[in-house]
């Protein structure tokens, strides 16, 4: 991972880029006379082949050189953010096999984007592109790795290291939530994943982990149901971070499916990709890594975050299809598909947070299903949502955050689908139709004060077969810097 500074000597940099807008004309002036004049007038005409040769203005343009590399990269004029941090990515692509990069960055005044706003959302670009996840490879050799260490950023003013921070604190927690989901499933067991949330709190996070017998205790039925087939106990932890001191309402809570690994129990899946399944756990990553986010970012909310870790495997002990259970809520449940496992953990979490901390929202995150994947494949999120401000939010924060969302609908048509002959309630509807749809529904029936919910299915934006900009192979984090985006909006930031 490269080091992100700021205000550093350039003269020993590998590459020197510069950012401007489309359609801006390259002059002396657009990099800050910091490089020769003889170097310019190269750069300049190569800039200009190029853009003849593709017969359009380029993005990014590269030119290597006996003393280092330049490179120009174009912004459109009405960029948003989110379009500077994937602009960055796509650049991290070809500046890797450098040792040292310096950025000159300025305002961009069509945005409004100070040299630091365009500093920081780059840097945030630049440290997403550049995550590997390489603590298992032992043969790996020097050369496979980027050498790019430090991407210096500059400007004809001093930058301010503190404008970074907030984006500082979202890269590590977007790295927080890839790590987690990337681990494979004996390396964390509900056990091992409880404790290293645990370890939250030592950046001032409140975090409280009920046992198996506790939730025995308590009533969580419908979630130790999925876990009585494996030899693992389950675990429930509450993480609560306290922004606002001068309130006692808790603004989001937010709601995470921690399946560490889904065999599908006895209901048992396919053997080919059931590899992927440790990484059912990763709406839990997003609650954890976004709880990280806020205390670093001290956004000024009052949050509590709820994570159901389990691990669904076949045993003579396991839930047999047919088995009724009765949830926290007092409903009763059929579970005629113990692969649809995912919306009992959630059911159980959902009455608990909901009844506890009597929350203004709640918004919870799972890869839920797989028909959601048929829906949008992986190009965005499913939402459902019992509030359309809450919906509409979270939609803005979508496109805002470039995590994006796409609304389903919800209602009595669908309800009915999940009602049971000889129970409340069954967890899978008949056939395949709907199933996101009905999967939604099976949630929204656990909330028993109608608070204004949203539920993200985040099936096939967890992981990527194949990189994109600012996600490389394997997982991704996706909702961590929806979340961020949402919250921070909320709490009028940045």
């Amino acid at each position: 991972m490269s080091e992100i500074v700021f205000n550093q000597d350039t003269e020993e940099a590998e590459v020197k880029l510069f950012v401007a807008t489309e359609g801006e004309e390259l002059n002396y002036g657009v990099v800050g006379g910091l490089i020769e004049r003889s170097a310019f007038n190269k750069f300049k005409a190569y800039v200009e082949k190029e853009d003849e040769r593709l017969g359009k203005k380029c993005s990014f343009v590269l030119l290597d050189g006996a003393n280092g590399a330049l490179g120009l990269v174009r912004v459109d004029m009405f960029a948003t953010a989110f379009d500077l941090q994937k602009a960055a990515a796509k650049v991290y692509a070809r500046i890797k096999k450098f040792k040292s990069a310096a950025v000159f960055v300025r305002r961009l005044s069509k945005m409004s984007f100070k040299a630091g706003d365009v500093a920081a959302n780059m840097g945030l670009g630049f440290e997403l592109a550049g995550y590997s996840f390489d603590k298992y490879h032992t043969t790996k050799k020097a050369e496979e790795y980027d050498k790019l260490e430090v991407i210096n950023f500059v400007a004809k003013e001093p930058l301010d290291k503190a404008d970074y921070a907030p984006m500082a604190a979202l890269a590590n927690a977007v790295r927080y939530a890839r790590d987690l989901t990337n681990e494979p499933a004996n390396e964390l067991t509900p056990a091992i994943y409880a404790a290293d949330i645990k370890r939250l709190e030592h950046l001032g996070l409140k975090v409280s982990v009920m046992n198996e017998a506790e939730l025995k205790k308590k009533g969580f039925n419908m979630l130790l149901s999925v876990a009585q087939g494996s030899a693992h106990e389950p675990y429930v932890c509450v993480i609560e971070y306290w922004g606002n001191k001068a309130s006692k309402k808790v603004d989001v809570a937010l709601v995470g499916k921690g399946v560490t690994f889904d065999s599908g129990g006895i209901s048992i899946k396919p053997a080919a990709g059931m590899w992927d399944m440790k990484q059912d756990m990763a709406g839990s990553a997003v609650v954890a890594a976004s709880l990280k986010a806020a205390v670093q970012q001290k956004l000024p909310l009052n949050l509590v975050g709820i994570v159901g870790l389990v691990e669904n495997m076949p045993s003579g002990t396991a839930t047999r299809p047919g088995d009724i259970v009765t949830s926290l809520s007092g409903k009763t449940v059929e579970i005629l598909n113990t692969d649809a496992e995912g919306r009992l953990v959630l059911g159980d979490c959902l009455t608990f947070v909901e009844r506890e901390y009597k929350p203004e929202r709640i918004i919870d995150i799972a890869t839920l299903t797989g028909a959601i994947v048929v829906a949008l494949g992986s190009e965005m999120a499913g939402l459902f949502s019992n509030d359309d401000c809450l919906s509409e939010l979270l939609s803005i924060a979508g496109e805002q955050s470039g995590e994006e969302v796409w609304r389903f609908p919800l209602n009595d048509n669908y309800r009915k689908m999940i009602k049971s002959d000889i129970a409340d309630l069954k967890n899978i509807s008949d056939g395949r139709a709907a199933g996101s749809i009905t999967a939604a529904c099976f949630l929204e029936s656990f909330l028993l004060n109608k608070t204004a919910w949203a539920h993200l299915d985040i099936a096939g934006m967890d992981m990527f077969s194949k990189p994109k900009p600012m996600y490389g192979k394997g997982a991704s984090g996706f909702g961590v810097l929806l979340i961020n985006r949402f919250l921070s909006n909320l709490g009028g930031g940045r």
